[in-house]
């Protein structure tokens, strides 16, 4: 009934009864009555009762031409999660239900979760597809459950630019993915801590206060910068990161301190050399940083400061533009550090980007990014003088030391997904440029008691790369398979050398020191490096979709060529080609069994120096890695959960040493250990996250007595506590453990300090276009040492020179607080 006829009806009805009681006798009045007679009152009733019934027809008949309101159909509860073959949820299917009552359609959440309201007594005809997504459907019966369903979906291409929120994701064996969510609600007081936020059994240290690249350590292994003992291969939008010769280190990652946090969309952590795509310092994983092409308001303004005379701005501008994405970002950030000597660290990123949407499925465009850093260091602390009291861990000994980085890259690229058959194609090419001086003082006056040990590293490199891959997939057996094809090729030129300094002064070769040895030219050499590889890799999945099978093939070659200024009889060219193979198999038993099983293997290569190889041509020129992993994967309703045993076999390795020119041999080693990483909903605000890496011993292979493999922590754990999407306030609480390990690989009493750190961050949405931002480093105020390091040192002139512990200190708690501002955002 309408609200105009249940008016109408109220309304007449009381009309009604107002008219009855004026008709209605009287209360003395009684059939009884002998004052009025039988007839009269005969006549009476008659027009108390026949009268108000006529009166009501009309009534009564306008109301029954309203509208009646149906009875409500019996409605039940549709609900699932929409899972791959491995387990991991798969956010943006679309729902498509259709009944005998009509159509409904949704899409699932960030966490592959779906929900509606359907008929109750009808049988569903379900749909579930997506972009790049197999098409399935099902049938759920009137009489049949339809509540915690679990579909499962297949990739026909595999999603490589699809972010997957870390708060309540199912987990992948071999991959880990962080999202713009870490990083748009995160304040970074250091450039270096967003390294910290990738978890996935990565610990790494500041070897200099916050200017230098960062120490990397990884399955009980020792990475230097990045590049040795099998390598972390780092990548920003397809661009290589490691650089091959560098001044200070064999595979630097110096180039990520241009990398400005709030322009990340999401990174991609592959935890061995498992695909095909990666060659050169893949060997203990790959890092993939994907940075956006917009931004959802079109001016984004954040300024924040916080302790030790830190501040920070980020402006960007994304225009709302038809058929296109673009934006242009500034950010600028300044710290003196905790030191006595001040750090001086300033730093200044400018990034941009344009994309042409060439169709819904095809784009083309063009990056640029440019950056400049400056900084002062205290370097290492000997820590017998910290303990002694005659030093603090954030005193110096030479103030001297720090550098000055200039790097620019401009890239293009290209997709299309507009093949009817879901075949990809993505291409790109880049050219970088890049200065590089550091200043360090590592032995104080060990060589020189007049002048000190400082030394000048300076690099200086161009660098062209350019990568292409095509994916398609096909039938093999009357069975889904997808086939990937690609390559990759990168050539550098470089001028690097190694020069003795004091106070940032070059000394004059023929100046005598304290000893009588004349100070001389270290290194200077042009180097070129030239890498070019081809993979192909075929995935198939079998037993309807419960059987997965992967092979995959890279074949990597490599030139060397070195023009030693100094020593030009060291010149020379050398070649060098490996093979490496991949393979994966996934299965599981039954739709609704609780774990998938998994063996994943990959060989990894890493390059030697350039210099080293030309040097010593007979010694291994290209290291390998091979990598087992065999585990489980459990997805439940809100837990995900991976187990998984790993070892890892590396080969012969020669290391350059640009910090004196020599060279240090390692054999083959071996690491095996356990992993455990767990994600969580425990509300709907609440999510748990949390990993663990275990080595239970990493050794050299062949040695009597055994020498262990130093310089790495056998046990690594990050855990965080997230708590989103209420009211506009987003917080985190993170904990990273690392246990203390091993400095010398025969003497067991030399080891280096663990640590246990929390760090705290929160973001409220003030309004619609204000954000406050608040973050805590180390809440606890945790006394610890980021990088530590064992050799033989002079403290002053006349000391004598010891063996002893050199270590960074980490930083103290610092607050940081900010305000981010959005206007005018895109519809």
């Amino acid at each position: 009934m309408s609200k105009q006829a249940a008016t109408f009806r109220v309304t007449n009805n009381c009309a009604i009864l107002r008219f009855l009681r004026a008709l209605a006798p009287s209360r003395e009045f009684n059939f009884s009555q002998r004052r009025k007679g039988a007839k009269e009152a005969r006549r009476t009733w008659l027009r108390a009762l026949v009268l108000p019934l006529l009166l009501t027809l009309p009534v009564a008949a306008l109301a029954a031409q309203q509208p009646q309101q149906p009875s409500p159909t019996p409605k039940r509860t549709l609900s699932g999660t929409v899972v791959t073959q491995q387990d991991e949820t798969v956010a943006g299917v679309i729902v498509l239900v259709r009944s005998a009552s009509g159509e409904q359609r949704t899409e699932t959440d960030a966490g592959g979760n779906f929900r509606l309201s359907v008929p109750a007594a009808e049988t569903l005809s379900l749909r579930f597809f997506g972009r790049q997504i197999a098409l399935v459907s099902r049938t759920v019966g009137a009489s049949e459950p339809g509540e915690n369903l679990s579909i499962r979906v297949a990739y026909v291409v595999p999603p490589v630019h699809e972010s997957v929120r870390i708060e309540a994701t199912a987990l992948d064996p071999t991959l880990d993915r962080l999202n713009e969510i870490v990083y748009d609600n995160t304040l970074f007081l250091r450039d270096d801590q967003l390294f910290q936020t990738l978890s996935a059994g990565i610990n790494a240290g500041q070897h200099e206060g916050g200017g230098k690249s960062l120490e990397i350590r990884r399955f009980g292994f020792n990475l230097d910068h990045g590049g040795t003992s099998g390598g972390l291969k780092v990548l920003v939008d397809g661009v290589g990161q490691n650089q091959a010769t560098q001044g200070h280190g064999q595979g630097y990652l110096g180039s990520l301190k241009s990398l400005t946090p709030e322009l990340v969309a999401g990174v991609d952590i592959l935890n061995g050399p498992f695909s095909a795509q990666y060659g050169d310092f893949s060997g203990l994983g790959v890092v993939h940083i994907r940075q956006k092409e917009s931004l959802p308001d079109q001016l984004t303004v954040r300024v924040q400061g916080g302790s030790f005379d830190t501040r920070r701005a980020f402006v960007a501008y994304s225009p709302e533009l038809k058929g296109a994405d673009a934006l242009v970002a500034y950010e600028g950030s300044q710290s003196d550090g905790p030191f006595a000597s001040p750090l001086r660290y300033r730093r200044d990123n400018l990034t941009g980007n344009y994309t042409r949407r060439l169709s819904d499925k095809r784009a083309a465009g063009v990056k640029f990014n440019a950056g400049r850093n400056d900084f002062h260091s205290s370097g290492q602390m000997p820590l017998d003088e910290v303990a002694a009291g005659r030093l603090s861990r954030f005193g110096f000994l030479d103030p001297d030391g720090g550098g000055r980085v200039r790097s620019g890259t401009l890239s293009l690229y290209f997709r299309d997904e507009s093949a009817a058959s879901g075949a990809t194609l993505k291409a790109d090419a880049y050219v970088s440029r890049s200065l590089f001086d550091l200043y360090s003082n590592f032995t104080f006056f060990l060589l020189d008691e007049v002048n000190g040990d400082e030394i000048q590293q300076h690099d200086s490199r161009l660098q062209e790369g350019a990568n292409v891959q095509s994916s398609r997939p096909y039938k093999l057996f009357n069975q889904l398979a997808l086939v990937t094809v690609g390559a990759n090729y990168q050539d550098n030129q470089i001028n690097v050398g190694l020069y003795p300094t004091a106070a940032r002064a070059p000394l004059a070769v023929g100046a005598e020191t304290r000893a009588g040895v004349t100070t001389r030219l270290l290194t200077d050499a042009r180097a070129r490096v030239t890498n070019g590889g081809g993979y192909v890799q075929n995935g198939v999945d079998l037993l309807h979709g419960h059987l997965h099978i992967e092979a995959g093939m890279r074949f990597d070659y490599f030139r060397f060529k070195v023009d030693d200024r100094v020593a030009p009889e060291l010149s020379g060219t050398e070649h060098a080609t490996r093979f490496q193979p991949k393979f994966s198999v996934a299965y599981l038993p039954a739709d609704k069994f609780p774990a998938t099983f998994y063996f994943n293997y990959g060989r990894g290569i890493s390059s030697q120096d350039a210099r080293g190889v030309v040097r010593r041509p007979d010694a291994p020129q290209v290291s390998t890695t091979d990598f087992y992993q065999l585990g489980t994967s459990h997805k439940f309703k809100r837990v995900s959960l991976i187990t998984d045993l790993f070892l890892i076999d590396r080969s012969n390795e020669q290391v350059y040493v640009p910090d004196d020119g020599t060279f240090e041999f390692r054999g083959a080693s071996r690491s095996y250990g356990f992993e455990f990483k767990t994600s969580a909903q425990l509300t709907k605000h609440l999510a748990f996250n949390g990993g663990l890496t275990r080595v239970a011993n990493a050794f050299y292979r062949g040695t009597r007595p055994r020498v262990y493999v130093d310089g790495a922590p056998h046990a690594v754990a990050n855990t965080a506590l997230t708590f989103s999407g209420w009211r506009g306030l987003n917080a985190s609480l993170g904990y990273r453990h690392a246990g203390g390990y091993r400095l010398d690989g025969t003497d067991a009493r030399l080891r280096a300090s663990g640590l246990d750190v929390l760090d705290l961050s929160l973001s409220k949405r003030v309004r619609r276009w204000l954000d406050f931002n608040f973050a805590i480093d180390n809440l606890t105020n945790k006394r610890y040492f980021e990088t530590q390091n064992y050799f033989e040192s002079r403290l002053r002139p006349g000391d004598a020179a010891a063996p002893r512990i050199h270590a960074t200190p980490g930083y103290p708690l610092g607050v940081t607080a900010g305000l981010t501002f959005r206007f005018y955002g895109k519809a």
